[in-house]
């Protein structure tokens, strides 16, 4: 299998009138698992919408451009979050990362039964006063079809996404990823229709990547007949940019109540990063030396002594 890393392509067809996106994600999804100690439906579900961001964050066009997938959910799973940037970086966390639910009817973990009702919504920061937010209610839970609808009624973009994650025995991964396909204005109902039946005439995603299928294969596939044009290939991972010093200033910005109020309850404070489970140990007695000196200083700007 050509799994060796994990990487995305992106093309376009039909004069343009098309765009596609293909992704293998086995290792991000694999070193998500381990950190999380995910459930095989948990793995698929968080994997599936990494696969579906990781192709989702590419089209930011700003180096610190971040997207942001949060699921809210009645079932057992409760919710997700993950988030996406421009460059092929995702991260994410379950809410829950245990859930156990029977197979479902046709013999697969029920992504769908593990989120039942909810809420999915799409956060863009894009550097504007404030981040576009686009929200649907949860259309199947499975992922794919709600991303999908997401682009219909927020964006209004005909989309059709594919996701699929294969968990093994030993519960690692043996394939991820997906593909997704949008209909920009232009397309001519001939064009939609051989679109329509190359998709419907595809195997599963996760039949194909276990054949051993590429990224470039399932574009080749559900483009079939379109000569598209392969923009380029990008290379994505599993990295979460947390850090001491992004994490004291999280810290700070509580302001000085919520801090005093804190390191009387314990001035030692440990705060543990919930997409990578780093761990971050402050004294709130410097952290708040710090902020009056910060306060001080900001002052004296403000008012400079004559």
């Amino acid at each position: 299998m050509s799994q060796d890393r994990d990487y995305i392509v992106r093309a376009t067809a039909a004069e343009g009138s098309i765009r596609a996106f293909a992704i293998t994600s086995r290792h991000l999804v694999e070193v998500a698992r381990v950190d999380h100690d995910t459930s095989p439906v948990i793995t698929a579900a968080l994997g599936r919408l990494l696969s579906g961001a990781a192709m989702m964050g590419t089209m930011m066009k700003g180096e610190k451009d971040l997207l942001t997938i949060q699921i809210q959910c009645g079932g057992p799973a409760k919710g997700f979050t993950v988030t996406a940037d421009a460059n092929g970086h995702v991260k994410g966390f379950p809410n829950v990362p245990d859930v156990e639910l029977p197979l479902n009817a046709q013999g697969k973990l029920d992504v769908g039964g593990a989120l039942g009702l909810g809420v999915m919504s799409v956060i863009k920061d894009m550097g504007l006063k404030e981040p576009y937010v686009g929200q649907i209610a949860l259309q199947t839970g499975e992922i794919a079809e709600d991303l999908t609808s997401y682009y219909a009624y927020s964006e209004q973009v005909p989309t059709v996404m594919a996701l699929g994650v294969l968990v093994d025995k030993d519960l690692s991964i043996l394939c991820a990823g997906g593909f997704m396909v949008q209909l920009l204005p232009g397309a001519t109902d001939a064009e939609i229709d051989r679109l329509e039946k190359n998709i419907n005439a595809m195997p599963s995603v996760t039949e194909l990547l276990h054949a051993g299928k590429t990224p470039e294969d399932m574009m080749q596939m559900a483009l079939a007949g379109f000569n598209p044009n392969v923009l380029d290939e990008r290379t994505v991972q599993y990295q979460c940019d947390c850090s001491a010093e992004r994490t004291k200033e999280m810290l700070l910005s509580l302001g000085r109540a919520e801090l005093v109020r804190m390191r009387d309850e314990d001035p030692n404070c440990e705060v543990v990063c919930h997409f990578c489970h780093s761990k971050y140990q402050y004294d709130l007695n410097d952290l708040l030396a710090e902020y009056d000196a910060q306060a001080a200083q900001a002052a004296e700007a403000e008012h400079p002594i004559q």
